[in-house]
């Protein structure tokens, strides 16, 4: 594999050694439908995805840990001490893999020695394909594979959750670290954020690709209007809890949400809607996949984009417009927002012999109506977190 070789020549360049080196990976992932569902106790259908992170790496003689990613070249290589494992604003990335060092070690995990580690993504920064769920769990295989810990990969993706939310901050869900570490190519996974029940939906994409486009919108609402959105469907489900005993909204069916619905007030309603009408399309999503019934999918991916545009109201004039404009042309099978919203990113499925006609042709009508540049990444589903044997 050429960016593992390339990896290696780096790592003599940067550490000075290349002897008996391992390698690893984690992809990046995306969410092809069950948006803002899974905080509220629902289903999410993402799949892993064949970009990611790789990692080359060594155990050293001491407990000093020094971590360098090709990405970030300018910040050189980051060096801290087993025995202090605080966040420092000025490591930047190489907190994240702190973070989870830090984690484990407060299980009970024996990480008893430093270690030396070269990065490199080619998920795309800023596209939303969650970089930084990726560099997590490339960081629990590693610790798992070079300290030979008995620790399953389902145990590991809570332990990256926990190290985002209680070490850089970030009150994630489970669903990034789930699908970069469970993923498995030519599947997707519907996940019940509840329970942590899963199962796998063949995805075949014989004729088709996935097309991820970046609106390069800088999200400066996303996190308020995320936060805003959470209070508004706490509110909901409150008023809600007063008729029926339910400890998330989507416990609710269509039809009992329906029949509670008279309890809620205008923003609340529609909040609610578009998550208990979400979940039902994710599940059911799943099973029509698991009839190869991808034209269905791509229905139910576009009223999903209009119930978050219209119900959730966390799209914005660019998304919109990369869903216009990707129904308009031939060969697209479906298309929506992903992720948060207010900017970030699309997913569309198209047929391989449109490919770079869209591309042409959505990205010059977006810059001639938007003033700037979208980007587009084409991509394919992936396995999950791993070692590279021979590598």
């Amino acid at each position: 594999m050429d960016i593992i070789e390339d990896l290696k020549t780096d790592f003599k360049n940067v550490f000075g050694y290349d002897d008996s080196l391992r390698s690893f990976f984690a992809p990046g992932r995306v969410n092809l439908i069950g948006e803002h569902t899974d905080y509220n106790g629902g289903h999410v259908f993402p799949c892993a995805l064949n970009i990611g992170t790789y990692a080359v790496g060594k155990l050293r003689n001491d407990n000093q840990v020094r971590l360098y990613s090709k990405n970030f070249g300018n910040s050189g290589i980051i060096t801290f001490d087993l025995e202090e494992l605080s966040l420092i604003r000025e490591h930047d990335w190489a907190n994240y893999p702190k973070g989870v060092i830090k984690i484990f070690k407060e299980k009970g995990f024996q990480i008893s020695r430093g270690f030396d580690v070269i990065f490199y993504g080619n998920i795309p920064n800023g596209a939303g394909l969650s970089s930084s769920a990726s560099i997590e769990m490339l960081t629990c295989v590693f610790l798992k594979s070079l300290f030979n810990l008995n620790v399953d990969m389902v145990t590991m993706t809570n332990l990256a959750r926990l190290a985002e939310n209680s070490f850089i901050g970030v009150n994630c869900g489970i669903m990034d670290q789930f699908s970069i570490g469970m993923g498995k190519e030519g599947s997707a996974i519907l996940l019940d954020c509840n329970s942590m029940q899963y199962r796998y939906s063949s995805l075949r994409l014989d004729d088709m690709s996935i097309i991820v486009s970046n609106t390069n919108k800088k999200r400066s609402l996303a996190d308020s209007k995320y936060n805003e959105r959470c209070s508004e469907c706490a509110s909901a489900l409150k008023k809600i809890r007063s008729n029926l005993d339910i400890k998330y909204l989507c416990e609710l069916t269509v039809e009992k949400f329906e029949k509670n619905s008279h309890l809620l007030d205008s923003i609340e309603l529609k909040r609610a809607r578009h998550v208990v009408y979400e979940n039902r399309r994710t599940i059911l999503g799943a099973q029509i996949l698991e009839q190869n019934d991808i034209y269905s999918l791509g229905k139910l991916m576009t009223e999903s984009h209009n119930s978050l545009r219209d119900d959730y109201e966390v799209t914005g004039k660019e998304l919109d417009l990369l869903v216009e404009l990707a129904l308009n042309q031939d060969g697209v099978i479906g298309s929506r927002m992903t992720g948060a919203g207010f900017g970030g990113c699309t997913v569309s499925i198209v047929k391989n012999t449109g490919v770079n006609d869209f591309i042409t042709k959505v990205g010059e009508e977006y810059s001639e109506r938007i003033g700037y540049d979208a980007s587009f990444y084409v991509v394919s589903t992936g396995d999950g977190a791993r070692e590279i044997i021979g590598g």
